[in-house]
């Protein structure tokens, strides 16, 4: 395992060899940043619990980090904090090394990575090309190898469009998931601190640490922990008409990648959805960005970034009953968005429209932000949760997104989703972002490929691993419809039986419980480690006329000796 002191090592030495310095707006001091690191190697030999030990971490400069100056991308209201944003405070709790601040859109207002003053960050692939924003410091430092993980923000697609454009993972969570203190709010109904990492299971390591705290909102009661209805929906021919051909030849080569993984494609209609993301920068929404920030864009005048000014600015003069038309419209398009995720693990759409040059910027700031936005804009105001990750064919040279999108609390899912096409890595089952749940340890019918198994995955369960209890356990075959297992403690003559463990969400496990049929019971079970898990046992008198096959250990394995 590299230490951390090497990571920050390595991380300033590519610093130097890519020599990227728009990419920053302030770069920490290489002694500060190992001697941070020092200290985290030394409470790992201590033996501290460090996840993150040998993490290096760039944070978008509208996050805070304690000693570091935050800027929001404007000059003018640079402030230097005591104590950082939570987020970055659990990531430096669990072995992170933060070594910088990165270049954004002027107070995270635009997805194109050019309006700042800092310098212009252009694609990691192509130098022509925008690196996408609003958090385009935070995406190129990822994908060009300066560090593990970068902290973005997202309200209209800032931690997914520069993911689409630079190969990389860009995490949009529930809303609410990630705590928001220390983060300059842009509209703070719809802001979440986002992740950037070059593989899932990177950024789940820093999900899994920042979505466990008492800041984060209460999970959904009946979230789902994997994929399990088998069908994605995918947009028509209408739609993709609005992408550009190689993005959407990108997507369909995706969308045959999902196909091929077994889930079904529907084809599913998005307009109300895209009308409502025209909602966030064409209605009375803007007003929550003139609410956090129209004062001070004010205040700098000419040192304010003209586009955004002139976006923001003018939202200061709609009056209350334009907000609550718009909020209304809102409502409804969330309720439409529900009706169309309902019977899917996820709705499939490019990221964005296609890959701008900076001399299209150039010439329409406006116009060509706005089509950067265009599948993004809409997922926070319906408070959905989101994936972006490189499409079918994508690679580093010639980068093409694609996006994930599902229900509040859905996150988990679309990462099966994503994994499960290929499309990224996939999460170690026990990475669960700071959902609740119960383990449920499964000997027969409701095991993998079993008769049974579908009353967990309809609860939503997610499949943790293969399992042996403690050697003290008999098992018995229950002559029911379908057949299946029971085990029972015993003084003598245990053996350690094989099953699956599964978590469940506490509402998922009450589900579950509810098509439970006699003569199964639940009852504590103790596993080859020693924890107590639920698993199933059964009435006594159940087991007087059952068939009692203790020695084959295992209930597929008994099942294989009578065929």
């Amino acid at each position: 395992m590299t230490s951390a002191q090497e990571a920050v090592a390595t991380c300033y030495e590519r610093v130097r060899t890519v020599a990227r310095p728009e990419i920053w707006i302030t770069l920490r001091d290489c002694d500060d940043a190992l001697a941070a690191a020092h200290a985290v190697d030394a409470k790992a030999r201590a033996g501290a619990v460090l996840p993150l030990a040998g993490t290096t971490v760039a944070v978008k400069d509208n996050i805070d980090v304690a000693g570091l100056p935050t800027t929001a991308g404007a000059p003018g209201v640079r402030h230097t904090p005591a104590t950082s944003a939570e987020t970055v405070r659990l990531l430096e709790e669990a072995g992170a090394v933060v070594v910088g601040k990165t270049n954004l859109d002027q107070f995270a207002t635009g997805l194109v990575g050019t309006r700042t003053p800092y310098g212009t960050p252009a694609s990691a692939s192509d130098p022509t090309l925008v690196a996408g924003g609003s958090s385009s410091g935070s995406a190129l430092a990822v994908a060009l190898g300066l560090v593990d993980l970068a902290l973005g923000t997202d309200t209209a697609g800032s931690g997914r469009v520069p993911a689409a454009f630079n190969h990389i993972v860009g995490v949009k969570p529930t809303l609410g998931m990630l705590p928001s203190t220390g983060v300059y709010p842009a509209s703070p109904s719809y802001d979440t601190v986002s992740v950037f990492a070059r593989t899932l299971t990177t950024a789940g390591r820093a999900m899994e640490v920042m979505a466990s705290g008492p800041a984060s909102r209460p999970w959904q009661r009946h979230a789902r922990l994997s994929a399990t209805r088998g069908r994605v929906g995918v947009v028509d021919g209408e739609v993709l008409a609005l992408v550009d051909e190689d993005w959407a030849a990108a997507y369909l080569a995706t969308v045959e990648a999902v196909a091929a993984a077994g889930f079904e494609p529907v084809e599913v209609g998005v307009a109300p959805l895209l009308d409502a993301a025209k909602l966030l920068y064409e209605g009375a929404l803007l007003a929550e960005r003139a609410y956090a920030f129209g004062d001070v864009l004010a205040e700098l005048g000419s040192a304010a970034d003209p586009t955004v000014a002139g976006i923001v600015l003018p939202a200061r003069d709609f009056a209350a009953v334009d907000l609550v038309r718009d909020q209304q419209k809102l409502l409804s398009a969330r309720s439409s968005a529900a009706r169309t995720l309902a019977p899917l693990d996820a709705l499939l759409l490019p990221t964005a429209p296609g890959h701008p040059s900076l001399a299209d910027v150039r010439a329409d700031p406006v116009g060509v932000n706005s089509r950067n936005g265009t599948f993004t804009n809409f997922v926070n105001l319906l408070d959905l949760s989101a994936l972006a990750v490189p499409a079918t064919g994508s690679t580093p040279r010639s980068p093409a997104g694609v996006m994930l999108v599902g229900r509040a609390h859905d996150d988990l899912v679309l990462a099966d989703v994503a994994a499960r096409a290929g499309l990224t890595d996939a999460l170690p089952p026990d990475q669960l972002w700071g959902a609740p749940c119960c383990e449920l340890v499964v000997l027969g019918a409701h095991r993998t490929g079993q008769p049974l198994n579908h009353q967990l995955t309809d609860a939503g369960a997610r499949y943790l691993g293969t399992v042996r209890t403690a050697p003290v356990y008999r098992m018995a075959r229950l002559d029911t419809t379908p057949p299946k297992p029971a085990i029972w403690k015993a003084a003598t003559g245990g053996a350690a039986i094989t099953g699956e463990l599964w978590a469940l969400t506490p509402d998922g496990l009450l589900d579950f419980l509810g098509r439970l049929a006699a003569p199964m019971a639940i009852t504590p079970v103790t596993l080859s480690d020693g924890r107590e898990v639920l698993g199933f046992t059964c009435e006594p008198g159940a087991l007087e006329t059952a068939e009692d096959i203790t020695a084959h250990g295992d209930w597929i394995t008994y099942l294989t000796s009578t065929t």
